[in-house]
């Protein structure tokens, strides 16, 4: 199956993302605030809208009902979850000393490089879209499993990993896009499945460096 393959693609990267100061600062209650502060900021103003419209483009072009379905479902899903983090962000912000968000600052040329990945791939192919799509989501879950089950015992951000969770449905999701990407892959040429395999070794990468312009930005104005 080609989400198997995928996964063995992936997986090295996935624990470079799981180790990185950013995830593991949030497990231990060491990541200063001003990166989460920018991670919100630019998921939820940027990424997050860029991801639910290549869904968008995907969902237009897929090649049966059920795909449809599953990435229309995700549209919504991705859009509710950007105004879940906001508002848990705003709600926590006092209570954990963290920077207020206040208008947008000007989109990180990381996440503008990402954003325009998403959009790129959709406006492609299908298949490039759900390479392209497919690493947010699994990435995802393994990253808010380990939050969850590796936080440090009175970490600071504890409330804030509580609620980033997606919830233990999130999993059946993850193995929908896979199911997704497996009938992709039996129905399409070498040269297209490939191209689902370069996408999605592009789509990792990316995962990587959106954790990275978090701890890198410049200090948080006050």
């Amino acid at each position: 199956m080609l989400h198997r393959k995928l996964m063995a693609v992936g997986e090295p990267v996935l624990r470079k993302v799981q180790d990185h100061p950013f995830w593991s600062g949030l497990r231990d209650g060491s990541l200063p605030g001003e990166a989460l502060a920018c991670f919100v900021e630019q998921d939820t103003a940027f990424l997050l809208p860029a991801y639910a419209r290549a869904l968008a483009r995907c969902a237009a072009t897929a090649p049966d009902d059920e795909d449809t379905l599953l990435l229309g479902q995700s549209i919504v899903g991705t859009l509710e979850a950007r105004d879940r983090l906001r508002r848990t962000y705003a709600d926590l912000a006092d209570e954990l000393g963290l920077p207020k968000l206040g208008e947008p600052r000007p989109v990180d040329p990381a996440t503008h490089a990402h954003a325009s990945f998403f959009a790129a791939a959709s406006a492609r192919s299908f298949n490039s879209g759900v390479g392209a799509l497919l690493p947010m989501v699994w990435f995802n879950a393994e990253v808010s499993d380990r939050l969850k089950r590796d936080a440090t015992p009175g970490s600071r951000y504890l409330p804030w990993i509580e609620v980033y969770h997606p919830g233990e449905s999130y999993r059946y999701a993850v193995q929908a896009f896979f199911d997704m990407v497996d009938r992709a892959g039996e129905r399409c040429s070498t040269w297209q499945r490939q191209l689902i395999v370069e996408q999605f070794s592009i789509g990792v990468r990316y995962e990587w460096a959106f954790a990275e312009c978090c701890v890198l930005q410049p200090p948080w104005p006050v």
